[in-house]
């Protein structure tokens, strides 16, 4: 039994553009729309569609093309408590030894909220869950969650989670097997699905 789960990051808005910590309720703006439009994707054979609850993944699937997805909570980017809302910058600058640690310790969350650690639990528990599924699964997913899939699959340490540079509509493929995922990342959106 083989699964296949094609992650795809979400087109920007201005939440991604001025590195604020986005609260899920900021929409694509017209660029982000029009370049996830003319990125269109088709997939090669029916997929079940999922989406992080963001109303920026809801709206880079539809824009993109793909029926309705699914917004699943365990997609959810990574929860950063009192931080939501506002800019890396603003609060470096208000709590600069917090954004140190949080940056350098994975099991560390000073805003309250998620560590990178349990964002990467979080999301291996969802991987474990993908196995069951004989089938092909595209999820529009935030960056972190790409970068947890990236951690759980290579089974680094999360330590590198912050080193995973997401570029924005890109795909991030996973197969797996006989209790094994293989890695493909980084690919550009546009035109049709030609592999498997």
């Amino acid at each position: 039994m083989t699964s296949r789960v094609i992650l795809i990051s979400p087109a920007s808005n201005p939440s991604l553009r001025q590195a604020r910590f986005d609260d899920g309720r900021t929409p694509l703006d017209e660029s982000g729309t029009a370049r996830a439009g003319a990125a269109a994707w088709t997939p090669r054979s029916p997929a079940r569609v999922l989406t992080s609850p963001s109303l920026r993944c809801r709206e880079t699937a539809a824009a993109l093309g793909l029926r309705e997805g699914d917004p699943r909570a365990e997609l959810a980017g990574l929860h950063v408590g009192r931080w939501q809302g506002r800019t890396l910058d603003e609060v470096g600058s208000a709590e600069p030894e917090a954004v140190a640690q949080w940056l350098a310790d994975p099991a560390s969350a000073p805003h309250g909220g998620e560590s990178v650690q349990q964002l990467c639990s979080r999301i291996g528990q969802w991987l474990d869950s993908e196995y069951v599924a004989d089938d092909r699964t595209i999820a529009v997913v935030e960056p972190d969650v790409v970068r947890a899939v990236v951690v759980q699959v290579s089974q680094a340490p999360p330590t590198v989670f912050w080193r995973i540079d997401v570029a924005p509509l890109t795909a991030t493929e996973i197969s797996g097997r006989a209790g094994r995922w293989n890695l493909r990342v980084g690919r550009p959106l546009g035109g049709r699905d030609t592999d498997g």
